[in-house]
């Protein structure tokens, strides 16, 4: 008992177990606090990722400044023993400082929270998770707006690198964009307008919600943002086709059911109305009855 009593004595020791102690609490502390944050946000069914991050940075951040504080003098002596390698320690953990760099950026400018969708370079996806050195995002396509269940890990640095878009303001609606193409048979013009008034049809039930939240974006941004009315457009193609191009400013969910109504009730009218048209040999047959 006495050896044992000595060789606690060791001031070194005695640090050595109070910081395995306080690793041990603090990962304990994280654990229980967890699953209290989980049982609360499913009994008030809101979000928990957010708090959980915030949980988890605070305590490591606060580990972190307890332990430097605790072994502030053997920190001290062991920086003054390497001073001549220091240069070479800082150029081959630049990668490092820069992701902790960018962490403090991302914590004192909040150019976006968790659960917002951003864009960083060719990446995508909802954010998830922000730590010391990357940001997890969950892969989002762009094309559909839906997730595809991959996860992109994009370290801090990036933040300070790369330009950071908040899209946001997509995740209840979107800009759904798509192209009709079909053979120059027929003038589609008087299809298009009355395919603009059921396409208006079909946005009715939101175009209410849709319109407020324009609004917001319009606030947010300070800038005119596109209307809300489903928007056709008629252009040709490089092998003469045509092209009827639609803009439709709905939620997310409903975008690929109103595109294939749109199409669906195009190409119906199309063909009633190429069934009606006779065709360009017909119509020489009956030029030259006539004359």
């Amino acid at each position: 008992m006495i050896e044992f009593t000595d060789y606690m004595a060791d001031p070194t020791i005695e640090k050595g177990v109070i910081s395995i102690g306080l690793i041990i609490a603090v990962g304990l502390i994280k654990s229980v606090l967890r699953s209290v944050i989980l049982k609360r946000s499913r009994k008030k069914k809101s979000g928990y990722r957010s708090k959980v991050n915030t949980m988890r940075n605070t305590l490591n951040i606060s580990l972190v400044f307890i332990l430097i504080v605790l072994w502030a003098s053997e920190i001290q002596s062991f920086a003054f023993s390497i001073a001549a390698f220091m240069f070479a320690i800082v150029f081959a953990t630049k990668e490092y400082l820069q992701c902790y760099l960018g962490y403090f950026y991302y914590v004192s400018a909040r150019p976006f929270r968790i659960g917002d969708w951003i864009q960083i370079n060719e990446g995508v996806g909802e954010v998830i998770a922000a730590d010391w050195t990357k940001i997890t995002l969950l892969e989002v396509d762009q094309h559909t707006n839906s997730y595809t269940g991959k996860h992109l890990f994009i370290p801090n640095h990036q933040i300070l690198l790369k330009p950071v878009r908040n899209l946001n303001f997509l995740r209840r609606y979107t800009l759904s964009s798509f192209t009709i193409t079909c053979e120059p048979t027929i003038d589609v013009f008087p299809i298009v307008e009355t395919l603009k008034a059921d396409a208006l049809d079909y946005c009715r039930e939101f175009i209410d919600v849709a319109e407020r939240y324009k609004g917001v974006i319009e606030k947010r941004l300070d800038v005119e943002f596109i209307p809300v009315e489903p928007h056709f457009s008629v252009n040709t193609n490089q092998f003469a086709k045509i092209c009827i191009s639609v803009d439709l400013f709905c939620p997310i969910e409903q975008s690929i059911s109103l595109r294939q109504k749109i199409t669906q009730q195009f190409f119906k009218l199309w063909h009633q109305e190429v069934s009606h048209t006779p065709s360009l040999e017909r119509r020489r047959v009956e030029s030259v009855s006539n004359e």
